[in-house]
């Protein structure tokens, strides 16, 4: 903004690098289904809960100047505790759980917050390899480019050797998509660019 003649611009500091983004994988529902609230260890209408170890994610959608981004809208999806996804294309003989959702959708709060209550997703064999666990996320907003992302779990062996994560060049870019989770508790938060044009 300008102050008398001085121009002052947001400083380097202030800039939030954007959300690396990946591939959406092949797993993306492609059925919609009526449950796709923020809890996904519960489908409603049953009453077991989904299988493994129940986390929480939440965070914010900001700008590149770190300011919030209302009503933005969250696909989230992911694998179940043995890395099944509930997915006609997924061959993973790994079983499938009845009671775990396996994909939200979400919109960002005024303060640009979102939550949700899954379980932590299971790797799954892939090429010859095995993939770690990871949620998967799609975020848009008018005026702002699509992200899709993938959010990995500090400290799992697996990281080291995963191909999509690890192509992610400089580290510190790559490390934007790692959550330290703590009692199960992890801060994700996401950096949409302004759409261009």
């Amino acid at each position: 903004m300008a102050v008398g003649k001085l121009m002052v611009t947001p400083a380097i500091a202030d800039i939030h690098h954007p959300t690396p983004e990946q591939t959406s994988g092949p797993f993306f529902p492609e059925h919609n289904q009526l449950d796709k609230d923020a809890d996904l260890t519960r489908v409603q209408g049953r009453s077991g809960k989904a299988e493994g170890d129940v986390i929480f994610v939440s965070g914010k959608i900001l700008d590149v100047f770190g300011n919030p981004i209302e009503g933005a809208a969250i696909d989230i999806w992911q694998a179940n505790k043995w890395g099944r996804y509930d997915h006609v294309d997924d061959d993973n003989p790994a079983p499938l759980d009845p009671n775990f959702q396996g994909w939200a959708r979400l919109r960002s709060g005024a303060d640009g917050s979102y939550s949700v209550m899954t379980i932590k997703p299971g790797a799954y064999p892939q090429e010859g390899d095995w993939r770690p666990p990871h949620i998967h996320f799609r975020v848009g907003r008018r005026g702002f480019r699509q992200t899709i992302t993938q959010m990995y779990f500090k400290g799992d062996p697996l990281n080291d050797k995963d191909s999509i994560l690890n192509d992610i060049e400089p580290k510190a870019v790559r490390d934007l998509l790692v959550v330290d989770f703590k009692a199960g508790i992890g801060k994700f938060d996401l950096v949409l660019e302004t759409r261009r044009g």
